[in-house]
Protein backbone atom coordinates (compact mmCIF):
# COMPACT_ATOMS: atom_id res chain seq x y z
CA UNK A 1 0.00 0.00 0.00
CA UNK A 2 2.87 2.77 0.49
CA UNK A 3 3.95 1.55 -2.86
CA UNK A 4 1.01 2.80 -4.79
CA UNK A 5 1.01 5.95 -2.68
CA UNK A 6 5.10 7.09 -4.31
CA UNK A 7 3.96 5.93 -7.61
CA UNK A 8 3.08 9.37 -8.69
CA UNK A 9 6.03 11.24 -7.27
CA UNK A 10 8.60 8.55 -8.67
CA UNK A 11 7.34 9.38 -12.14
CA UNK A 12 7.17 13.39 -11.42
CA UNK A 13 10.64 12.42 -9.93
CA UNK A 14 12.03 10.22 -12.71
CA UNK A 15 10.83 12.97 -15.71
CA UNK A 16 12.65 15.92 -13.55
CA UNK A 17 15.87 13.56 -13.68
CA UNK A 18 15.79 13.16 -17.02
CA UNK A 19 15.07 16.50 -18.20
CA UNK A 20 18.45 17.67 -16.09
CA UNK A 21 20.39 15.25 -17.47
CA UNK A 22 19.17 16.94 -21.14
CA UNK A 23 20.12 20.31 -19.80
CA UNK A 24 23.98 19.10 -19.72
CA UNK A 25 24.18 20.29 -23.51
CA UNK A 26 22.83 23.79 -23.05
CA UNK A 27 19.25 25.03 -22.33
CA UNK A 28 17.76 27.55 -24.39
CA UNK A 29 15.35 30.23 -22.68
CA UNK A 30 11.50 30.85 -23.42
CA UNK A 31 9.26 32.64 -22.59
CA UNK A 32 5.73 31.53 -21.76
CA UNK A 33 2.11 33.74 -22.54
CA UNK A 34 1.91 34.21 -18.63
CA UNK A 35 5.91 35.62 -18.50
CA UNK A 36 7.42 32.77 -17.20
CA UNK A 37 10.70 31.82 -18.35
CA UNK A 38 11.28 28.19 -18.74
CA UNK A 39 14.59 26.72 -19.13
CA UNK A 40 14.41 23.84 -22.21
CA UNK A 41 17.42 21.81 -23.11
CA UNK A 42 18.64 22.38 -26.28
CA UNK A 43 18.87 18.67 -28.48
CA UNK A 44 22.37 17.62 -28.72
CA UNK A 45 23.79 17.13 -32.46
CA UNK A 46 26.87 15.52 -31.93
CA UNK A 47 29.04 17.41 -35.68
CA UNK A 48 31.60 16.02 -37.50
CA UNK A 49 35.06 16.63 -37.27
CA UNK A 50 35.47 18.12 -40.79
CA UNK A 51 38.49 19.84 -40.09
CA UNK A 52 40.19 16.59 -38.73
CA UNK A 53 39.53 15.19 -41.76
CA UNK A 54 40.86 17.45 -43.90
CA UNK A 55 43.80 18.04 -41.96
CA UNK A 56 44.65 13.57 -41.88
CA UNK A 57 43.80 13.58 -45.55
CA UNK A 58 46.15 16.59 -46.13
CA UNK A 59 48.90 15.10 -43.96
CA UNK A 60 48.33 11.97 -45.89
CA UNK A 61 49.09 13.72 -48.95
CA UNK A 62 52.08 15.22 -47.62
CA UNK A 63 53.22 11.87 -46.23
CA UNK A 64 53.01 9.96 -49.67
CA UNK A 65 54.56 12.79 -51.47
CA UNK A 66 57.41 13.03 -49.63
CA UNK A 67 58.18 9.19 -49.44
CA UNK A 68 57.36 9.53 -53.95
CA UNK A 69 59.56 12.45 -53.77
CA UNK A 70 62.70 10.42 -51.65
CA UNK A 71 61.92 6.80 -53.16
CA UNK A 72 61.85 8.70 -57.23
CA UNK A 73 59.03 8.23 -59.52
CA UNK A 74 60.00 4.60 -60.72
CA UNK A 75 61.29 3.03 -57.70
CA UNK A 76 58.06 4.24 -55.55
CA UNK A 77 55.88 2.68 -58.40
CA UNK A 78 57.47 -0.48 -58.11
CA UNK A 79 57.08 -0.98 -54.46
CA UNK A 80 53.43 -0.02 -55.09
CA UNK A 81 52.85 -2.90 -57.83
CA UNK A 82 54.81 -5.00 -55.44
CA UNK A 83 52.31 -4.13 -52.47
CA UNK A 84 49.35 -4.76 -54.95
CA UNK A 85 49.90 -8.49 -55.50
CA UNK A 86 50.20 -9.40 -51.70
CA UNK A 87 47.59 -10.21 -49.28
CA UNK A 88 44.27 -8.89 -49.44
CA UNK A 89 45.35 -5.65 -46.84
CA UNK A 90 48.63 -5.19 -48.94
CA UNK A 91 46.08 -4.96 -51.93
CA UNK A 92 44.24 -2.02 -49.79
CA UNK A 93 47.50 -0.39 -48.85
CA UNK A 94 48.72 -0.68 -52.72
CA UNK A 95 45.73 1.53 -53.98
CA UNK A 96 45.96 3.99 -50.91
CA UNK A 97 49.29 4.96 -51.92
CA UNK A 98 48.87 4.67 -55.33
CA UNK A 99 50.75 7.85 -57.59
CA UNK A 100 47.51 10.26 -58.12
CA UNK A 101 48.24 13.47 -59.61
CA UNK A 102 48.40 15.12 -55.89
CA UNK A 103 51.21 12.84 -55.48
CA UNK A 104 52.75 13.59 -57.91
CA UNK A 105 52.43 17.05 -57.99
CA UNK A 106 53.10 17.26 -54.09
CA UNK A 107 56.35 15.28 -54.47
CA UNK A 108 57.61 17.00 -57.30
CA UNK A 109 57.50 20.28 -55.17
CA UNK A 110 59.12 18.48 -51.90
CA UNK A 111 61.79 17.01 -54.38
CA UNK A 112 62.71 21.14 -55.52
CA UNK A 113 62.32 22.05 -52.23
CA UNK A 114 64.58 19.59 -50.29
CA UNK A 115 67.04 20.04 -52.76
Amino acid sequence: MANTANVPFNTRLRRIVRRNNRMVHGTALTMKRDGLIVAQPRIYNPRFPLRGLLLLISVAFLFKGYIYAELGARDYNARVAAMSEGAMIEQAGGWLMAADPATVIVGNFLRELLR
